[in-house]
């Protein structure tokens, strides 16, 4: 699993259609962090939720997840669980100009909740310390529909060629000479994919999905060696460019391909339209 709010996404969907408990949820989120702090990130926010506002409580995710019930009481055709990965160039799925659009090009993440159409919940998590993990509530719109780059067949196909072309860019950044030594390129990516696949997934995810999943934290993961990899500075502002823009898009096809895989296993508990 490659975020919190991914985590979140999957198995609140899993837990509102029946098939997950609430303690399976609260299991899967505590590898995270074993303490969530929860915040509305405003007054009115917290009228509508119960949450506590200024100040963060360490009501853990049940609290989360008795303010998702309250936006989504079951399953529906109208019921939006949707995850977003915000990045540079592709914040089209936020509300422009809001708190809550900040905080998630901040956080590079968040999840969207609630009924289409309507006015929802979005939480985003961030980082407290090395044990405890904060969500912030935010009011907002729940679009009917969310962009999506890939089908979920478009993003395994993509994946396979992601596969070989971060392979291609690792090996292209340690022909370049650096500074420091790394270790062996082979052991820290199996360290990467460890770490990410230590986070389950719910009994109800789709298998097409999981190999989508399992793939872009491949690609992920071996990215983040070949960036580790590089030299800090390049020898010309060219080769920096070349450099980025080697990798520039295969970040871009595991952002998609996640954000398709997500949405498949979402929909496979919740009806989506």
């Amino acid at each position: 699993m490659s975020s919190p709010s991914a985590s979140l996404a999957v198995w609140t969907s899993s837990w509102l259609a029946g098939i997950s408990a609430p303690d399976d949820v609260i299991d899967a989120m505590a590898e995270w962090a074993p303490m969530h702090l929860v915040v509305a990130a405003d007054e009115t926010t917290a009228l509508l939720t119960g949450l506590s506002w200024p100040d963060p409580r360490a009501d853990g995710i049940a609290a989360v997840l008795t303010s998702i019930r309250a936006q989504i009481p079951g399953p529906s055709v109208d019921a939006v669980i949707e995850l977003l990965l915000p990045t540079a160039g592709a914040v089209e799925d936020l509300p422009p100009r809001t708190e809550f659009a900040r905080a998630a090009i901040g956080a590079g993440q968040a999840v969207v909740l609630g009924r289409a159409g309507t006015s929802g919940l979005a939480f985003v998590p961030t980082v407290e310390g090395p044990d405890v993990m904060r969500w912030t509530a935010f009011s907002t719109p729940v679009k009917d529909h969310y962009t999506r780059d890939f089908t979920l067949g478009e993003a395994e196909y993509a994946m396979r060629d992601a596969v070989r072309g971060a392979a291609e860019a690792l090996g292209s950044m340690q022909s370049l000479p650096t500074r420091a030594e790394h270790g062996d390129a082979r052991t820290r990516i199996g360290e990467e994919l460890a770490e990410l696949m230590r986070h389950r997934y719910p009994v109800d995810t789709p298998e097409r999905a999981l190999r989508v999943l399992e793939s872009a934290d491949r690609v992920s993961a071996i990215l983040s060696v070949a960036r580790s990899s590089a030299p800090t500075e390049a020898p010309t502002a060219g080769a920096a460019l070349a450099r980025e823009e080697l990798i520039r898009p295969l970040w871009a096809a595991v952002r998609a391909a996640r954000l398709s895989a997500i949405a498949a296993g979402v929909a496979s508990s919740v009806p989506r339209r």
